[in-house]
């Protein structure tokens, strides 16, 4: 691979009989990323055989290339666009997967879920959606593959989309795009299937360059975990490695948890070759402040205008490796970063079979091998952040005894009952209240439309948000505006941007919407303003004219449709909490 060139590192889940193997072979083989002479082999191969070719083959081509001593990694296989180099992580085993994954020996910035459209969501489908959940990653495309054996048919793919949709975003994953394709023939692969012409979106491997990539270290938020501090002739030098970010001198810090604000005064060094301004990401620095606090290891440097969380009780996804269980109530010690903390295991919430992805609610212990949702609670609070956010800052490992025995990754803080979905910047110091995810479906037996509730959530920015449910679909870039709160959420890319006030929104050509999900009816420069003049108004007039307002700017079905059920008591379980 060219190493001046991006780089976006794939996982493909789903079970085998499902064309996982055969969607990978299609890809290298349709990029021309195979080793020299495996298309010939495997095509000699099935001739010996008897066998019709087959795409799967190809990924045996690569590990018999490995054999001869090719330098590519046994779960890592690598392809290529225009656009940039791609590494596919395709694990061996559910155990190997995750043991790698939560660990941080593999980061996988995106996923191909592979679904087969024939058999339909499996128990398997399921599983492998749940691997998703673990390991917070918020790229997910789901394939729907195998279209050939249902005759390419929108209505089954589109049944199948709303039930793995539902399913997964009650796990909190939210696919970007469902694509059907037939791997075996190349339908929709690298180009638009004429046996699909229903399907508007782009082919599989045009879409994966849609895949946005990760900031780099160097462009997140500053996390400088203290790891000493030196006196040094009337110096107080505040030594670790910065993880992320970067750090100048003159730059206004907060060191974290004590809240103590100060400016960093110099960056320290040894000769005069060495001197710089600034540091940033990997490197090893010495810096002093302006205020002379008492610093101590463990504390977080950090710009007072990114701050990680600060708590002593968070959500976790752990895999367990300790020769005794994991069990609740007892002390462990956990390390994150330059931090060593005493804690429990307040609560397992779920835990996984590492081999079969079996889950079992509410268990008391976690065995050796196996994977649990878990609540943790230390003893003092803490820094960190979520996984999916900075890596490095939301990993963490737990020490039993002597032994390190497990490792596990920051999914979340911990919450009581949420009743509301919101949209939330800094730390929830800005919020909105969104119903945007809300379904509509007309019940027979009432004659009546009802509105069933989205399961609560709280998205912060960078968060992917759910753009397709049941009753909705919103496009990839939207505004949402709350006429209560004069709050605008910017939606880019699928992703929640920012959070800003109307007053100082600017309209691009992108859609708004309320906070509701109806289209506010803006076609042109004139309409805005009229409608920006309207808004003003909006707390002083009353309910007709409220009425008016709504009648005159909102279309509730722009992105929005309603579906028929015979009964409204078989959703109330799917939707309320």
């Amino acid at each position: 691979m060219d190493t001046d060139r991006e780089v976006l590192n794939v996982v493909v889940v789903g079970h085998v009989d499902h064309g996982k193997s055969t969607v990978i072979g299609r890809l290298l083989y349709d990029t021309k990323s195979l080793p020299e002479g495996a298309i010939d082999r495997v095509k000699r191969i099935s001739r010996e055989k008897g066998k019709p070719f087959e795409y799967a083959y190809l990924l045996d081509a690569f590990e018999e290339e490995q054999k001869q001593g090719i330098t590519i990694d046994t779960t890592q296989l690598q392809f290529h666009t225009d656009k940039r180099d791609y590494v596919i992580i395709d694990a061996p085993g559910h155990k190997e997967f995750l043991k790698n994954m939560i660990s941080g020996a593999a980061s996988a910035e995106a996923a191909l879920l592979i679904i087969d459209a024939y058999e339909g969501i499996q128990e398997q489908s399921r599983r492998h959606g749940y691997i998703l959940s673990l390991l917070g990653i918020q790229k997910v495309y789901v394939l729907v593959n195998k279209m050939d054996l249902i005759d390419y048919s929108q209505e089954k793919f589109t049944e199948l989309r709303s039930e793995m949709n539902e399913f997964l975003n009650n796990l909190h994953v939210y696919p970007l795009r469902y694509i059907p394709v037939s791997a075996f023939y190349g339908e929709n692969m690298t180009a638009p299937s004429a046996k699909m012409p229903w399907f508007k979106g782009e082919p599989l491997l045009k879409a994966i360059d849609s895949f946005e990539k990760d900031k780099g270290l160097e462009q997140k938020a500053l996390r400088f975990p203290i790891q000493d501090v030196y006196k040094f002739d009337s110096r107080r030098i505040i030594a670790g490695r910065i993880e992320s970010g970067t750090l100048t001198v003159g730059d206004d810090v907060v060191i974290l948890p004590s809240a103590k604000a100060t400016t960093v005064k110099t960056i320290e060094y040894w000769a005069e070759r060495d001197k710089k301004s600034r540091v940033s990401a990997g490197m090893s620095v010495g810096i002093t402040v302006e205020d002379e606090f008492f610093n101590q290891r463990g504390e977080f440097v950090v710009h007072k205008n990114d701050v990680p969380h600060v708590a002593d009780i968070f959500r976790a996804n752990l895999f367990w490796l300790g020769k005794n269980p994991l069990v609740k109530n007892k002390e462990y010690k956990l390390k994150l970063v330059t931090q060593e903390v005493e804690c429990e295991i307040y609560s397992v919430l779920k835990v996984i079979d590492a081999t079969t992805l079996a889950a079992v609610d509410d268990a008391q212990a976690v065995k050796t091998n196996d994977v649990a949702e878990v609540i943790i609670r230390t003893r003092k609070p803490i820094c960190f952040d979520e996984f999916k956010n900075n890596p490095i800052t939301g990993r963490f490992v737990l020490v039993d005894g002597y032994n390190v025995s497990g490792g596990g990754i920051v999914s979340g803080l911990y919450t009581q009952i949420q009743t509301v979905t919101k949209f939330v910047k800094n730390e929830a110091a800005i919020a909105m209240e969104v119903k945007l995810f809300d379904e509509y479906f007309y019940i027979l037996a009432e004659s009546a439309i009802r509105r069933f509730a989205a399961k609560a959530h709280t998205f912060a920015v960078g968060d992917v948000i759910p753009a397709i449910g049941r009753t909705y679909e919103y496009p990839e870039d939207f505004d949402v505006l709350d006429l209560e709160t004069k709050l605008v959420a910017v939606i880019r890319n699928f992703k929640l941007k920012d959070i800003v006030s109307f007053p100082g929104y600017s309209h691009s050509s992108v859609p708004i919407l309320d906070a509701n999900g109806a289209w506010i009816k803006l076609d042109s420069v004139g309409s805005f303003q009229k409608f920006a003049a309207e808004i003003e108004l909006l707390d002083t007039i009353n309910g007709d004219q409220l009425t008016v307002f709504a009648n005159k700017w909102l279309e509730f079905s722009k992105f929005r449709y309603i579906q028929y059920r015979q009964a409204g008591s078989e959703l109330d379980s799917e939707y309320h909490i």
